[in-house]
């Protein structure tokens, strides 16, 4: 056999033995979420000063609906306040928002760009004009919808003294195409098979841009609010996990969030996260490596972040090489096509094992048609093939924050018939 085939081939065994060994963990996540019952809620619910933070751009299709949601909680109105931040914005963001009754801040900064830089200058206001603060802090996105009793289950939690905690995140429009299925059920999968057996095991999870709740300890503890990468949620859960604050999960807390339908956008994005991931890789790994004494959350985050990245890179980096001296030695080309087929068909078997499991799981909680449900099941391997030149484009390209136009509003969704019976759009 020619030397280069063999060296690939073994190339592919090593990667791959090397994943599953940093990921097989995860695999004994799955039976926790099935079997371990949560710990009861039993601690008096004590109804707290909430605040509810949004950040927006451009946002004025779908501000109005998360606004509508909040409003409309089980929760008492006088306990939560709405305040967004207009950053930037070309449009009517902000008359929006102040129609539907929050309190509105506009910012025009065109050098510190991003949603972190945005935060830090709403907590800022909300220090200087609510100097009395409140007892704890929501971030939402300015796409997201949420069920009626989220403030209330997430109240639940937070009066059993968690400080940091997470939700139930859903997907307003799964349904649309096999891009925004494939975000969606790439979050079904963070939220029921990552977070909440972390949650059930005393492990700290992580935030995920949006639908988390944080206590005015924190808040008191961070002053505004200083995470600036591109991640600045992973750069948050980063510091929080550093700090053994651990992150909770209230499973009963659902939210819906607007995936891109284009697949340029997708791209925009995910470049940005991978581009975020490694700022934190480079910025964080010092204190999250130092903290893996204080237990497992640290080692968890570690695995989570950095092998699927780097792993993928040498793959690519290592196997090319490979390929193109086994074309030009005149190697069994047939033997380095069976030897990818193998690889690919391996890689997406597993990968359509996960996402099929979670399919079935959250079934009911998937909003659209039964046919869409089971063919988006096999579309999804593929979608997660595309994270691929996201993991080089990354590294090589220079990455700048873009917008993502939000454009699917409750109404836009019905006109589009994309609700599908969804009881968050009653």
């Amino acid at each position: 056999m020619n030397i280069f085939i063999r060296i690939f081939e073994i190339l592919n065994i090593v990667i791959s033995a090397v994943f599953l060994l940093c990921y097989s963990y995860q695999l004994f996540y799955i039976p926790v979420s099935w079997f371990k019952k949560e710990k009861p809620r039993d601690k008096e619910v004590v109804l707290h000063r909430l605040a509810a933070l949004i950040c927006a751009r451009n946002e004025e299709a779908v501000i109005a609906d998360l606004i509508r949601s909040l409003k409309a909680q089980t929760y008492p109105q006088e306990y939560l306040t709405v305040f967004v931040l207009a950053d930037n914005c070309t449009d009517g963001t902000a008359e929006a928002a102040r129609a539907e009754g929050a309190v509105v801040y506009e910012r025009e900064n065109h050098e510190e760009v991003g949603k972190g830089y945005a935060l830090q200058a709403l907590r800022r206001h909300i220090n200087e004009d609510y100097p009395e603060g409140f007892d704890g802090y929501f971030v939402f996105d300015a796409d997201n919808v949420l069920a009626k009793n989220y403030v209330e289950e997430m109240n639940r939690s937070f009066s059993q003294g968690y400080d940091v905690i997470t939700s139930y995140r859903n997907t307003k429009n799964y349904g649309q195409n096999w891009i925004t299925a494939g975000m969606g059920l790439w979050w079904f999968r963070e939220t029921r098979y990552l977070h909440y057996p972390r949650h059930l095991l005393g492990v700290s999870c992580t935030v995920s841009g949006t639908g988390y709740l944080f206590s005015r300890k924190i808040a008191d503890e961070i002053v505004d609010w200083p995470y600036h990468m591109m991640t600045e949620d992973l750069e948050f859960s980063a510091d929080m996990i550093s700090k053994q604050r651990r992150i909770a999960m209230c499973f009963q807390a659902e939210f819906f969030d607007e995936q891109p339908a284009k697949m340029s956008e997708s791209w925009n994005q995910r470049i940005r996260w991978g581009k975020g991931y490694v700022q934190v890789i480079r910025g964080c790994f010092g204190k999250i490596f130092r903290s893996i004494k204080h237990g497992f959350s640290a080692v968890d985050l570690i695995l989570n972040i950095a092998p699927a990245y780097f792993l993928t890179l040498f793959s690519v980096l290592l196997g090319v090489p490979l390929v193109i001296g086994a074309l030009v030695t005149g190697g069994d080309v047939m033997s380095l096509v069976w030897s990818f087929v193998r690889l690919i068909v391996g890689t997406y078997a597993l990968v359509f094992l996960v996402g099929g499991i979670t399919t079935v799981t959250e079934w009911e909680r998937i909003h659209t048609k039964t046919w869409k449900k089971i063919l988006y099941a096999f579309t999804f391997p593929i979608f997660i093939f595309t994270f691929i030149p996201v993991v080089f484009g990354a590294l090589l390209f220079k990455v700048r924050w873009k917008e993502i136009k939000h454009q699917m509003s409750v109404e836009k969704m019905k006109e589009a018939g994309l609700e599908d019976g969804d009881e968050f759009l009653e």
